[in-house]
Order: C-alpha cells, then sequence, then structure tokens
C-alpha cells in the first residue's frame, strides 16, 4: 500500500505489457519480375514493438539479412522511419500494398526521420547494397520462410 491507501501493484515486465514485442516471423524479399532474391532472410515486423526497436543499437547486419517494418495501409507519415539510436547506414525500400517501390534512400545514423516521397505500407531495411539492385517502380514480393 502507498500512503493514500491504494494498493502497489508489483512493477511488471515491459515484454509482458507489449506482447508481441519480438517476432520470429521471417520471409525473403524477391524482385516479382527476375524471381532474384533480394533479402534472404528478413524479419517481419507488424506488430508496434518491434517496429520500434527495428535496427536500434545494432552495430552490424549479415549478407542478405534485414528487416520489413509492416504497417496497417499505405501512408507517407506512417511509413517514416527514424533513424535515431541505429550506429550503421541502411538502405530503405519503400514499397507500397501493390508491392510496387515507390522511393528508396541511403539512412545515415542518428538522423531524426526520413519519409517516403509517395505513400507506402512497407519499409525494407538493409544494407546499403541493396539500393543498387532497386528502382522505383520495380515490384517486389515477400515470401514467408520458416
Amino acid at each position: 500500500m502507498d500512503e493514500s491507501g491504494q494498493a502497489c501493484l508489483p512493477p511488471v515486465p515491459l515484454l509482458t505489457i507489449l506482447p508481441g514485442v519480438i517476432t520470429t516471423d521471417y520471409c525473403q524479399v524477391l524482385d516479382e519480375e527476375s524471381g532474384r532474391v533480394l533479402l534472404e532472410r528478413a524479419r517481419w515486423c507488424n506488430t508496434f514493438g518491434s517496429r520500434l526497436r527495428g535496427l536500434t543499437f545494432r552495430r552490424s547486419l549479415a549478407p542478405g539479412e534485414g528487416l520489413i517494418l509492416v504497417e496497417k495501409e499505405d501512408s507517407r507519415v506512417n511509413a517514416g522511419i527514424t533513424m535515431l539510436f541505429t550506429f550503421i547506414d541502411l538502405g530503405v525500400i519503400w514499397v507500397n500494398d501493390a508491392g510496387e517501390v515507390v522511393d528508396t534512400t541511403l539512412a545515415r545514423p542518428w538522423r531524426p526521420s526520413y519519409l517516403p516521397q509517395s505513400p507506402a505500407r512497407y519499409a525494407v531495411e538493409a544494407d546499403p547494397t541493396i539500393l543498387q539492385q532497386v528502382s522505383v517502380g520495380d515490384r517486389l514480393r515477400f515470401v514467408e520462410t520458416s
């Protein structure tokens, strides 16, 4: 009890409050026209907590590794990213709900925000070399893996 007579609850771990913070869903990112695999293993981040965590505090990415930040619908603002507490450059590809690449950028560490030029539902984050393989107007496909 506190001084007002109210019952005090024990502290609750953050992961209990935010279920689904850690996701184990992965997929491959493919160029739909050529079938070429752009990312072998991309983490599917469709919960608030997994999107919030993103690649913050990471100091490296394995080849073929990345993540996909998933929003409920196409939007410029909601598809935006922050690079605060991110220590590496990232190649970012924004993809709309139809699978079309609508924008790309080289995101630098500690920048407050990046927004796509057109509404997007997905933000694919990976090693900057991915930007050499994708252009605005390309179509991407996400294929679930285990």
